[in-house]
């Protein structure tokens, strides 16, 4: 009988409604409140996680257990920093005779953990591999009085005490610096270049005036605002302290679209599966952090405004300069085309404006490799799964050969795994990283540098230095005798941002309801399909709402931009700010260029041409691979894995650190005098007999085969080797006349 009348129930149904429109609103209307009251619990989930994060003493997002090392409260100039050691998961095991892996994470407004946010993260990475992890993190508040420079002070003795807990490796920490923490990182590594493995940055700004017209925006938000004078004044709101509340915001101001719109709509849309990605990643988004005062005016004129750590021109209190080009660990830079917050160009810019030449990078014994992704967003860079899986996992396996890199600059590519064979069993992983040899016009061409912008910032740093003496000199003592402390924090609670997650919260009353309301509707959910009417005209009108405000926003950045390059292009305005007439000199300092630096690498080079025929076998040997390898357009990780397997057996009596200074040597010469260093083979194999000098052949063989097919011209090089080799036999040597 019931059957009955749901069948007459559905034929009146389509008789009425034919095409079925009137239930599918009805279906939409009820799944669209539905949605509405789930949508609003998690808002209330989420006030109540930040509220119960921002409690804590040591709020973080670290996905994985950690044991406190040292904490920077306690060194001669105390920081809010803290080393931790990353305690593996069940069923991982870790070697600590392998090279330690740390992980330092920005302080730019958020709190720490974003690098362990999830087990494929950079830490999850490194754990699996099998290395110790550690992790550099901080406290919400700073310690009164610190400074950038204490930081930096401190990240190097955390280094120090990482290296005293493994003294059966000599191997120094590979390091990872996240966004801000990448530039404090290499502070550190300029200053304390003992300390430090290879050095990877990721998404860390160090060229703070390059970019792409039409592009990075942000960068001109410093001359919008006059200057610095308005970090200063933030910071006397804080009674001192500087909200990174307001840094979160300036973000999230770059892409309006995600901030208003599409990030909430993607909850309200999907809230039956995105609440709890919403809410894992809003415990770090909100959980905003203080930074003291003289800290954040440090950064913004010494780097946002001024521009100096790129240009050497940054000098600590005892006086020692922060000379990038001091850093003696490879450096690995990581960025992409798709972050509008440290785009390729501010990512890279550092390395022209440091250096004239790979011939000067080389001369400085640097070696520098750099990765573009081409889509991946800032915070991607860290805490995408599929970037850990691929690029950050590539950087991690071959830390070791990174380290023995032969100094120059390079692009590092991810490329899928060769196929089946034996071009494939000296692939670790699914992918293979290759890198090519580079030139400064490469780089160039990502910075795309102009000359006349380079003046207009130089121009904003005199006004911005102008301005903030003002403000220093007429406002600061009224505002620091206005705000006290008790004002400063109810500034702090009435931010825009820190409401929107308290307002909606167990501690507001009208909540109430919402968790009783949430579980009915879970109990009886009766979503809709994609494929319904109303929600494919939802979907088009979000988008439509999307399009138009990515409109407002471009056409505000392109004011903005407008407005400075006219603003801080005017000849009066350049002449007043002290930087007179136009007459082509650079507007800021580029030590490569310098003419004491050029007499600096000429005699480098004679000290070497005296060292041209001096050595042993290990020496031919490593001459010979270099030669030989330098005739591929690139090189890849098989080469290296190969020869980590056979260097062992070959040359047992060298250790990685006197390997690497061998290969550094070896490729100097070559350089130098390619001719000259070839010809000087049969010397450096005196002494060595016919069965010593064979074995010699097949581990160099053994180690470029590794990557075959090989090159016409790399063959051709492996048999001039071959030829010199042979002629250093004894049998083949000329007897005494």
């Amino acid at each position: 009988m019931l059957s009955l009348y749901a069948s007459m129930a559905q034929a009146a149904t389509t008789f009425w409604d034919p095409l079925g429109i009137g239930r599918a609103a009805i279906d939409y209307w009820r799944d669209a409140a539905e949605r509405s009251v789930l949508y609003l619990d998690v808002m209330r989930q989420r006030g109540n996680q930040y509220l119960e994060h921002m409690e804590k003493t040591r709020p973080s997002v670290l996905g994985f257990a950690t044991e406190m090392l040292v904490d920077g409260r306690d060194l001669p100039r105390p920081v809010n920093y803290e080393l931790m050691r990353v305690l593996p998961p069940e069923g991982v095991i870790v070697d600590d005779d392998m090279r330690p892996f740390v992980v330092v994470d920005p302080r730019a407004g958020h709190g720490p953990g974003i690098g362990g946010f999830k087990p494929d993260s950079e830490i999850g990475v490194a754990l699996r591999a099998g290395h110790p992890c550690y992790f550099i993190g901080f406290l919400p508040f700073p310690v009164p009085g610190q400074t950038v420079e204490d930081v930096v002070e401190a990240e190097a003795h955390f280094l120090r005490q990482i290296i005293e807990r493994h003294p059966q490796t000599d191997e120094k920490p590979m390091v990872v610096g996240n966004c801000q923490a990448g530039w404090q990182l290499m502070m550190a590594a300029a200053l304390e270049p003992d300390c430090f493995g290879p050095i990877l940055i990721a998404g860390a700004p160090l060229s703070y005036w390059a970019g792409e017209r039409g592009k990075a925006p942000m960068r001109y938000s410093g001359g919008m605002l006059g200057g610095s004078w308005l970090t200063a004044f933030a910071s006397d709101l804080g009674a001192g302290n500087f909200d990174g509340a307001w840094l979160v915001q300036n973000f999230e101001k770059l892409n309006p679209a995600n901030t208003l719109w599409s990030k909430q709509y993607n909850l309200f849309a999907n809230v039956d599966s995105e609440a709890r990605r919403y809410l894992e990643f809003e415990r770090w988004w909100g959980g905003h952090v203080v930074l003291d005062g003289a800290e954040i005016q440090y950064i913004v004129d010494n780097l946002f405004i001024g521009n100096r750590l790129s240009s050497a021109q940054l000098q600590t209190r005892d006086g020692r300069r922060i000379d990038l080009r001091n850093v003696r660990s490879p450096i690995v830079v990581f960025c992409s085309k798709g972050d509008d917050i440290t785009p390729p160009p501010q990512a890279l810019g550092w390395i022209r404006d440091l250096y004239g030449s790979v011939d000067d990078i080389q001369a400085n014994d640097q070696t520098i490799v750099y990765c573009v992704h081409d889509t991946t967003g800032h915070l991607g860079i860290f805490v995408s799964g599929s970037v850990s899986r691929k690029e950050h996992a590539e950087f991690t396996e071959n830390m070791d050969y990174i380290d023995i890199l032969p100094p120059g600059l390079y692009e590092a590519a991810v490329n899928e795994r060769p196929g089946d064979g034996s071009a494939a069993q000296h692939v670790d992983g699914d992918y293979l990283l290759e890198f090519t040899p580079r030139d400064l016009d490469d780089v160039n061409a990502i910075v795309q540098p102009i000359h006349e912008d380079e003046r207009r910032f130089a121009t904003l740093a005199r006004v911005s230095e102008i301005n903030l003496g003002i403000y220093q000199r007429y406002a600061q003592p009224w505002m620091q005798a206005i705000v006290t402390p008790e004002a400063a924090r109810w500034i702090r609670r009435m931010h825009p941002i820190r409401l929107g997650y308290k307002l909606l919260s167990d501690r507001n009353p009208a909540s109430v309801p919402l968790p009783v309301m949430a579980d009915f509707v879970k109990a009886n959910r009766a979503a809709v399909g994609n494929d319904n009417p109303f929600r494919v005209a939802e979907s088009m009108l979000s988008d439509q709402i999307v399009n138009a405000l990515n409109v407002l926003r471009d056409v505000r950045d392109q004011g903005i931009e407008w407005l400075f390059l006219e603003t801080y292009g005017q000849p009066w305005l350049q002449t007043l700010a002290g930087l007179g007439v136009d007459r082509g000199e650079l507007p800021n300092r580029r030590p490569g260029l310098e003419p004491e630096h050029g007499r600096f690498i000429a005699q480098r080079m004679e000290a070497l041409r005296g060292r041209i025929a001096e050595g042993d076998s290990h020496h031919a040997v490593m001459r010979a691979l270099i030669f030989v390898l330098g005739g591929a357009p690139s090189t890849d990780e098989r080469n290296f894995q190969r020869l980590k397997q056979t260097r062992a057996q070959i040359e047992p009596d060298i250790n990685l650190s006197t390997f690497k200074a061998l290969v550094r040597e070896q490729f100097f010469i070559l350089k130098l005098d390619s001719p000259a260093a070839l010809e000087a083979l049969p010397t450096l194999l005196e002494g060595q007999n016919a069965q010593a000098i064979d074995a010699h052949l097949a581990h160099i063989e053994h180690v470029v085969e590794a990557s075959a097919p090989l090159s016409e011209r790399t063959q051709s090089r492996l048999d001039r080797v071959r030829e010199l080799f042979a002629r250093a036999k004894p049998e083949a040597r000329p007897g005494p006349a």
